[in-house]
């Protein structure tokens, strides 16, 4: 269903999301994360028989995931990065995060990863904007995106701000469509079609766009409001979830419209005194979703959770008893 009348539908939607009931997930497990000396665990996905993830301090590598006993080691695959992309975004911006690329590390800003039923790997960065294809076999590119998806994402408030963009990237199984969150002060969901080989907006390339602040779970006890955020995308078994940082939950959106469908929170696993980062928006970044549960990666740099733990962690959480697309 297409939206003729914008604010009204947002205004819909918005009270929809609030009504709607968030069932607590359950925490089947942790494993903190050796072999990423840089941290900032940034994007998740299996591919194949393993899952992978990725850091936006690091602009040359994925990170394969083996599970062990007392913690999962990331063992570094390497490649070869293409020259910086043509992203269109103002100079500015452009400026500002190359030079903070420079500061901190990671140019690039890679803050999620997806995977299509071909092996082909896809990084979105936030710096430039741009989606890069890593093939099983052949050299990376960055996909060549619609130029009226950046376009319309400007006029409709998002992407207007440095470190505000592109913030989790998800692609179906056939590699046909392809899914982006960006972040805050406007957050919103995007989506383009492959139409043999090239990449184009269907109608709008815009299927949400909302702000607005939000408090952080009553778990923090803060009065303090935020911006709301999206900090990763998954695609599963025909519907599009979406990590909700600040709010610590995932929920359920239909691939189409971007309408919210269900929610789930994990606040009540990850807001014990142990497993509590100090910053108040929450740490969660990455996310990947299959049949048995949900899987969930920090972007904690080095700071300390409530027990001092300070390497990345992965969490496992169980599906919801009734699966992923149960009804509300």
């Amino acid at each position: 269903m297409r939206c003729w009348l914008p604010g009204l539908c947002l205004l819909f939607s918005t009270a929809l999301h609030a009504a709607l009931p968030v069932e607590p997930l359950r925490l089947l497990g942790e494993h903190p994360l050796d072999g990423m000396p840089s941290g900032n665990l940034s994007g998740l996905a299996r591919c194949g028989d393993a899952l992978w993830a990725v850091s936006d301090r690091d602009d040359d590598r994925l990170y394969r995931l083996q599970p062990g006993e007392q913690a999962w080691l990331a063992e570094a695959q390497t490649f070869v990065l293409p020259s910086r992309p043509d992203s269109g975004l103002p100079w500015g911006v452009r400026a500002r995060s190359r030079l903070m690329g420079k500061l901190r590390g990671g140019e690039m800003d890679f803050e999620g990863l997806s995977c299509d039923d071909q092996g082909n790997r896809y990084l979105v960065s936030e710096a430039y904007a741009a989606v890069l294809q890593l093939p099983e076999v052949g050299e990376p590119q960055w996909l060549a995106l619609p130029a009226p998806l950046l376009r319309q994402a400007r006029a409709s408030g998002m992407l207007l701000k440095f470190n505000a963009m592109f913030e989790g990237v998800a692609i179906d199984p056939p590699g046909e469509r392809l899914w982006l969150a960006a972040e805050r002060e406007r957050r919103g969901l995007l989506v383009a079609h492959r139409e043999r080989s090239s990449w184009q907006c269907s109608g709008s390339c815009v299927l949400l766009s909302e702000d607005g602040p939000a408090l952080p779970p009553a778990q923090l006890e803060s009065s303090r409001s935020w911006a709301k955020s999206f900090s990763d995308l998954a695609f599963h078994a025909g519907k599009l979830f979406s990590l909700e940082r600040l709010a610590h939950q995932i929920c359920r959106h239909s691939p189409n419209t971007g309408e919210v469908e269900r929610c789930w929170s994990f606040a009540d696993e990850l807001l014990t005194d142990a497993r509590r980062y100090a910053q108040p928006w929450g740490s969660a970044e990455a996310l990947w979703i299959d049949d048995d549960g949900a899987w969930i990666g920090t972007d904690n740099g080095t700071l300390a959770r409530g027990d001092g733990e300070t390497r990345p962690m992965l969490w496992h959480f169980a599906a919801p008893t009734e699966g992923w697309n149960g009804a509300p």
